[in-house]
């Protein structure tokens, strides 16, 4: 059975290439391509790795993961100290449900076998070699499910272990130490009946109720006699004493009172009409007690952060964090808060463990709170000298907060790459996922990284939610990266979006995000494109809550350039015209006018004869970018083609600003702290000229073999045949991976399908360019000149 779900045929999958056949040529191709893209990385550790066999397992219906809180375990031995203190669960609520597959670790063996599912029944072994196998792969199997499992409301309040003051902060909801028998509980019970019940009383019932074991405490919710005990202490509620108050909520805990329960409705009632005479400590306890009771509290909190902003000078290093924590969980940023936080945050910066450190990150990562560069960039540098000693879970919370501030520390991203790696088997599916989008959002390249995940993700696929696979695929599609275990990799991603398919009508967003991430590196799966075009579909991405409709113009387009078999649903034309205007409005008020495009422009005109010569548009919209088109004969002289609007370049021209010194040396070095382009190699590295689709490729190509990838041609007759066409790309620093000359996905994709459309793609590269807007004109001419006139144009065209 195993063997024939390991068998079993994927879903169409288009793409421009066919894959390799053996595995001599994907070895060779592997390692060709990993010399070059080397030179692309800005500073990554190499790494080593070991390729093996993969045995896979059904995972039966009863398949259930539990929690443990050794999932986050350090990626290396240290102190017992920081073993206790950094220690915690893997990332991100998730869910596997029952009857998908479970691929297991990898297992150094030449020829696997199919094993029966090793749940359901005990293996059947006549050798002790056999035996031995088997136990090693049920222990592997039994670690992998410790570390794919995360508690959403556990994991982000292990820093409360670091420090004993957080006992008196926050709500214990482990199992209490010492349970008292089920027969008090159902004396406690009887007695409710019996006698008045003084507050004191009914607090003293509720805190040895709570007490209970796990199974009794289960039944009490249906008693009709606990449901008495409730009822008598809502109506005695403002009896109560404060603290008397708060143990009753804390009791509710492990009780597992349900948030709407009338009991909770009347605490959260009485707790904010006493709120301002309590004390801060009381006050965030009671919030952590709502949390553990997932019950949402809005009005509560915003008397707590009321509270807290009048005393803020009276905050301790542990009220301090836990406020943020309490921040994050409630989603709320108080705005009149974020300059406190922010001087707190440098005060007791070098005092705040590491794990408090992921905790605030995380706080303020979830509350969308806005950081400024300088603190974060203070926190990044704490980070990078001390990670080692940093969990994963802890590391990954800081991670996001460096994704959401678009922070460019390269000393951090240095660190990691180093450190990362090797955690990687070890750390759960949504923990790599945001380590992954982390180098994607930054456009930082590191291919020991990715090949890192690459090889870990084919086993852990199955814990994936939709939105994991889709920022999988995103980010190796941004970063142009395909993994030495390509079709590996993307098989299992892409039988995982098949699985996930019921998701996508409630998160469209998720599926354009992996179709795109598909197609930055030439692969159409056809049935998921067909769903994500059809007009139901289209219809839902209107309904959500992120702009949709440029992903779904350039998917919708890019498969109608690269897969001319294709014979499932487009987008509508009057669709793609309305996309088509709201881009073009968007580069006339962004693009066009930025000066170095402004003066490419203004200096091809002078050059070839007048703005006749040039056109400044979008030949490919969807791609989200400009170009500068410039017609040839063959005999090298430029063709007149622009007569639509031949002033359309001097009122542009007086849109334009200024090449002031200080602007250029902007455009040149990029803001503060970022590596000059000028430093960051000697060549560039175009789409894909080190894989076999050179610049030197003809124009005009043969038709490709139909199979599994898409069948792409350029369109032949759409122009004079003795004639070139050539798109100018005059590039900017955000096109390319952080600190190189690689082309980000979007803009490989966009190339490659100018080439299929018969263009001749010329780069005018911002390490070249920016550096030239400070020159004399006639350098700058000469510039032009010869990216315009190279002979090597010609003869393609000859």
């Amino acid at each position: 059975m195993a063997t024939v779900l390991m068998c079993r045929r994927f879903p169409r999958l288009s793409r421009v290439t066919a894959f390799s056949t053996t595995a001599k040529r994907k070895a060779e191709r592997g390692s060709s391509k990993s010399k070059k893209e080397k030179r692309d990385k800005p500073g990554a550790a190499t790494t080593g790795s070991e390729s093996g066999a993969t045995i896979q397992l059904l995972k039966p219906q009863d398949y259930r993961v539990l929690y443990n809180p050794a999932a986050y375990a350090k990626g290396r031995a240290g102190s017992q100290q920081c073993v206790d203190r950094d220690s915690s669960q893997a990332l991100g609520a998730t869910f596997t449900g029952p009857g998908t597959t479970q691929a297991l670790q990898t297992f150094p063996t030449a020829s696997p076998q199919a094993l029966p599912p090793i749940r359901h029944a005990k293996p059947k072994s006549n050798t002790l070699l056999e035996q031995t196998i088997l136990a090693t792969l049920y222990k592997e199997e039994a670690e992998k499910e410790k570390w794919e499992v995360h508690d959403s409301k556990e994991d982000p309040r292990m820093f409360q272990k670091g420090r004993p003051e957080y006992r008196s902060l926050s709500c214990d909801s482990a199992e209490p130490a010492q349970t008292l028998p089920a027969e008090e509980g159902d004396s406690i019970l009887q007695s409710v009946a019996g006698c008045e019940g003084s507050p004191g009383i009914l607090t003293d019932y509720f805190h040895k109720l709570s007490r209970l074991p796990a199974e009794r405490r289960a039944a009490l919710l249906s008693d009709p006699r606990f449901s008495a005990l409730c009822h008598r202490a809502v109506t005695a509620i403002r009896l109560f004493s404060t603290p008397d108050l708060i143990q009753i909520l804390k009791a509710c805990v492990p009780l597992a009172v349900p948030a709407s329960h009338p009991l909770l409705n009347a605490c959260e009632a009485e707790f904010c009409r006493r709120a301002w005479d309590m004390g801060l400590e009381q006050l965030l306890l009671v919030a952590d007690c709502w949390r553990c009771l997932e019950r949402s509290v809005p009005s509560y909190l915003g008397i707590l952060f009321s509270y807290a902003n009048l005393h803020w000078k009276d905050l301790t290093l542990p009220q301090f964090v836990q406020l943020l924590y309490i921040i994050g969980e409630g989603r709320r940023s108080p705005a009149d808060l974020a300059q406190k936080v922010e001087s707190t945050i440098l005060k007791h910066l070098d005092a705040f463990t590491l794990e408090e450190l992921g905790a605030i990150c995380l706080g303020l990562f979830k509350s969308l709170s806005g950081i400024s560069d300088h603190v974060m960039r203070r926190i990044a540098d704490r980070v990078s000298l001390q990670m080692e000693d940093m969990s994963t879970y802890a590391l990954v919370n800081v991670l996001k907060m460096l994704r959401y501030t678009r922070m460019d520390h390269v000393p951090l991203m240095r660190e990691l790459g180093k450190v990362i790696p090797a955690r990687i088997p070890t750390t759960n599916i949504q923990g790599i996922m945001h380590i992954t989008l982390t180098y994607s959002s930054l456009h930082f390249f590191d291919e020991d990284v990715l090949a890192a995940v690459a090889t870990s993700l084919p086993s852990k696929v199955s814990y994936c939610r939709s939105k994991d696979a889709a920022k999988f695929l995103w980010s190796f599609g941004c970063l142009d990266y395909e993994p030495p275990n390509e079709q590996e990799f993307y098989s299992s991603l892409i039988k995982q979006l098949h699985t996930k398919l019921h998701e996508f009508s409630k998160f469209p967003e998720h599926l354009l995000t992996a179709l795109l991430g598909l197609a930055f590196v030439k692969r159409f799966p056809e049935e998921l494109i067909d769903f994500a075009l059809r007009e139901e579909f289209v219809q839902k991405t209107r309904g959500s809550k992120y702009e949709l409709h440029k992903d779904l113009f350039t998917l919708g387009k890019s498969v109608e350039i690269e897969c001319p078999t294709y014979q499932g649903s487009r987008l509508p034309p009057q669709l793609c015209q309305e996309f088509t205007e709201m881009v073009s409005s968007f580069a006339e008020r962004e693009i066009y006018i930025r000066p170095e495009i402004v003066e490419a422009t203004s200096l091809l005109e002078s050059m070839l004869g007048g703005p006749e010569y040039v056109k400044k548009h979008m030949i490919l919209p969807h791609t989200r970018s400009s170009d500068l088109e410039v017609r040839l004969a063959t005999d090298g002289h430029p063709i007149p083609f622009n007569f639509k609007d031949p002033m359309a370049a001097k009122k542009l021209k007086d849109m334009g600003v200024n090449l002031t010194d200080d602007l250029i040396s902007q455009l040149v070095k990029g803001r503060a702290h970022s590596q000059s382009p000028v430093e960051v190699g000697n060549e560039a590295r175009i789409p894909r000229q080190e894989r076999g689709d050179a610049a030197g490729t003809p124009c005009l190509g043969g038709a490709l073999t139909a199979g599994a990838k898409s069948q792409a041609e350029p369109k032949a007759g759409l122009w004079q045949p003795r004639e070139v066409r050539l798109a100018l790309q005059v590039s900017n620093r955000n096109h390319f991976c952080y600190g190189s000359k690689r082309l980000l996905g979007l803009h490989c994709l966009k190339r490659r399908q100018l080439r299929l459309l018969g263009y001749v793609v010329v780069e005018i590269p911002f390490w070249e360019w920016f550096p030239l807007l400070k020159r004399t004109r006639s350098e700058k001419l000469s510039y032009l000149h010869y990216k315009v006139f190279c002979p090597a144009l010609l003869t393609r065209a000859g």
